[in-house]
């Protein structure tokens, strides 16, 4: 087995435009995680041109191309994740906002909800990182909102 492979797999923490709530997607038909809440976001792909071209991507892919995501690539957050068959992930999460328009799940999740910051530890099923990495881009809010962005 190559020990030096990983799959990079940009997770979008999507907010709402208050950044009172933050959008969740349950998982339907994954071995590790069928059924849990997470953020939405997929492996980079080769094609992909750039960090924010893989982003957009995956927004697209997965939430659909009828709403705006405003993405504030600068500063990430990084967990290693290694999955039931032995591989592992990097996963950088992304601050992001949602800006407009409708969602639509593509057929990796069965359903969506917008959980209260205020709910956050409570909400479940959710992956267990979900909580701390909601309360840290929280209470680094600022500074993200400083940073470039890019509507995607």
């Amino acid at each position: 087995m190559n020990t030096t492979l990983f799959q990079y797999c940009q997770k979008i923490v999507l907010f709402s435009a208050d950044l009172s709530s933050v959008l969740l997607a349950r998982r339907k038909g994954e071995v590790d995680y069928d059924g849990v809440y997470s953020f939405v976001g997929g492996k980079m792909e080769t094609t992909d041109t750039s960090f924010v071209e893989g982003l957009r991507r995956e927004k697209t892919e997965e939430i659909g191309h009828m709403c705006s995501v405003r993405v504030y690539p600068t500063y990430t957050t990084a967990r290693l994740f290694q999955k039931a068959d032995g591989t592992s992930m990097v996963l950088p999460h992304v601050f992001a906002v949602f800006e407009s328009g409708e969602i639509v799940l593509n057929d990796e999740y069965s359903d969506f909800v917008w959980v209260s910051v205020s709910d956050i530890d409570v909400f479940g099923p959710k992956i267990d990182t979900v909580s701390h990495i909601v309360h840290s881009f929280v209470k680094n809010k600022d500074m993200f909102l400083s940073t470039e962005s890019f509507v995607i």
